[in-house]
Parts: C-alpha cells; sequence; structure tokens
C-alpha cells in the first residue's frame, strides 16, 4: 500500500505530513502558505511544492480552511452528533495544480444547553484521530486550544456537541493595537499574575468587558506590575472561558481533559484548568492529525 499524504491547510499556515501504510508519519512540511494569504495561483504554488516533494505518495487528504468559502472549494459541514464514518462519507474531491485529493468537510451543531449553533473546521481530524489512537473516553470533554480554542463533547465515540471561544484572538487583538497594547509586557507565562486573572474571570461577577479595562486600572494603579500585564490578561481570557464550558458541560468538572495544540499554549491551559481542579494532559497535535488523516484513508479507501 502506497504512503498517503495528510494536509493541515489553514488561514496562515500549511502543514503537511506523509503517512506511511501503518499509520506512522515519516516525514513533514510547514510553511506559511495558510489560505487566507494565497490568490488560487498560490494555492496552485503550494499544492505543486507537496507533490514535487513526494511524489510516489498516493491517496492525499487536506482539512482545514482549504475546505472553506475562502479556501479553494466548499466542503460543507457534517451536522452533528457525527464520527469518522460521517465525515469520511462527505469527503469532496479537488484538483489542485498536479495534486488531486479529497478535503475532509467541517462540523456543525446546535448545542442542546444553550440552543446556540458552531461550527468548526480542521480541528475534526484532530479529534477523529485522538478518538481512533484509543486512550480516550468515548463519552467525554476534549479541549483544543488555539486561535479559536474548541471544547468538544464526545458522546459514545462521536462529537455530539461543542463550544468555541475566540481567547486566543482577543489576546493577539488586544496584545497589537488599541488601549490595553500601551500596558502588555511580559512573557505571558503561566504564574501568580495568570492565576490571579484565570480567578477573577473564573468567579463570574463581572463580565469579560469590565474585567478587561480592569488590565490598564491595575497597571496605571500600581496593582498590577507591567511586566506581568500579558499573563495575567491571559488569565482572565482562559479563566471566562473554561467558566463558559462549565456552564454548557458541568461535567468537565470530573474530567481528565485531553489538550490537543501547541505545547506552549497546552501548558498555559493545563495551569488553567488545575487552578479550577480540573485534570487534563497534553496531546500532540501532530500525532492526533496523523491518525485522524490515516482513519479516514481507511475507510475512504475501503
Amino acid at each position: 500500500m502506497h504512503s498517503i499524504i495528510g494536509i493541515n491547510w489553514g488561514s496562515s499556515n500549511l502543514r503537511a505530513y506523509l503517512i506511511d501504510a501503518s499509520g506512522q508519519m515519516s516525514d513533514s512540511l510547514e510553511a506559511p502558505a495558510g489560505v487566507a494569504g494565497l490568490d488560487r495561483d498560490g494555492m496552485v504554488a503550494a499544492a505543486d511544492a507537496i507533490r514535487q516533494r513526494w511524489p510516489a505518495a498516493g491517496h492525499v487528504y487536506a482539512a482545514g480552511m482549504i475546505g472553506s468559502t475562502v479556501g479553494w472549494v466548499d466542503a460543507g459541514y457534517v451536522d452533528c452528533p457525527a464520527g469518522v464514518t460521517d465525515v469520511a462519507r462527505k469527503l469532496v474531491t479537488a484538483h489542485i495544480g498536479t495534486l488531486s485529493m479529497r478535503i475532509v468537510p467541517g462540523m456543525a451543531c446546535v448545542r442542546t444547553a444553550d440552543g446556540a449553533p458552531d461550527v468548526l473546521r480542521g480541528e475534526e481530524t484532530e479529534l477523529l484521530g485522538l478518538l481512533a489512537g484509543g486512550g480516550i473516553e468515548a463519552t467525554s470533554i476534549v479541549a483544543l486550544p488555539g486561535t479559536h480554542t474548541k471544547w468538544i463533547e464526545l458522546v459514545d465515540g462521536r462529537v455530539h456537541s461543542f463550544m468555541t471561544a475566540m481567547s486566543g484572538e482577543l489576546f493577539d487583538r488586544l496584545a497589537s493595537g488599541g488601549l490595553l497594547a500601551s500596558v502588555l509586557e511580559g512573557p505571558g507565562d503561566a504564574g501568580p499574575a495568570f492565576a490571579e486573572g484565570m480567578r477573577a474571570a473564573a468567579r463570574g461577577g463581572l463580565g469579560l468587558g469590565t474585567l478587561l479595562f480592569g488590565v490598564r486600572a491595575r497597571v496605571v494603579r500600581g496593582v498590577l506590575p507591567r511586566t506581568e500585564s500579558s499573563a495575567y490578561l491571559r488569565g482572565l481570557l482562559a479563566g471566562a472561558e473554561i467558566a463558559d464550558a462549565l456552564a454548557l458541560y458541568p461535567q468537565l468538572q470530573q474530567a481528565c481533559v485531553p489538550l490537543i495544540g501547541s505545547a506552549p499554549v497546552c501548558r498555559l491551559y493545563q495551569a488553567a484548568l488545575a487552578g479550577m481542579g480540573i485534570a487534563s494532559r497534553p496531546v500532540a497535535s501532530a500525532d492526533a492529525v496523523v491518525r485522524g488523516f490515516h482513519a479516514l484513508h481507511q475507510l475512504a479507501a475501503s
């Protein structure tokens, strides 16, 4: 059996993996070639580079924003509850330059807890890989920390519903411009200031808009050292987000939450969850997404 190619093609970055017949990654490449910064000719050039690197590879699968309305083709969404079989049935065939591929659809849900809709795209492949790899309860809560963090409710091995929080994007926007940017300093790590911010938001008293301005007020009045302001802000955002997740999924309090994402971001979420008495464990994103592509290929090729 030939190796396959799995491409996690997001808004900002492209990550491609050569996956052997046993489901192990044998090579990879990463480039700042996300669809948000490419026209169609740019997407063709990126796809051609992948084919040139791995000319002998067989089937190609792509997930992420390449299958959105700003990507190559809109691959749509699979309605939840859904599992790997449901996603494999709705793969969309596309041809980008010399690369023929099947694009993975996203997922959509309407949460029973609040009746609100939500969507995800790209994370479904990591989730399916986590399920395929075992080591997780079929009914559990999973978090994917990042720019737009996802909190996923799994029921009987299927994605039942999920919640998206824009905490990562909020931090980036606030740090790059506007009133708070002038006072934000420091590494933003999980120290005492981070814990203080997390507790302030998790208490559920004042709203996040008020608490955010409080970052500036604390620095100006000397209550918060300027060098700790980034950490305090990150704590506020994480605490408010976890409080929302708990409101929707109370079972989170007794869970041990797999965290799929980059190691630095997962460390922050581990600290925030631990501060609220919730256990968690990190899972490497590349491992999960490779297993997800392999699981999809086994179903799609059968």
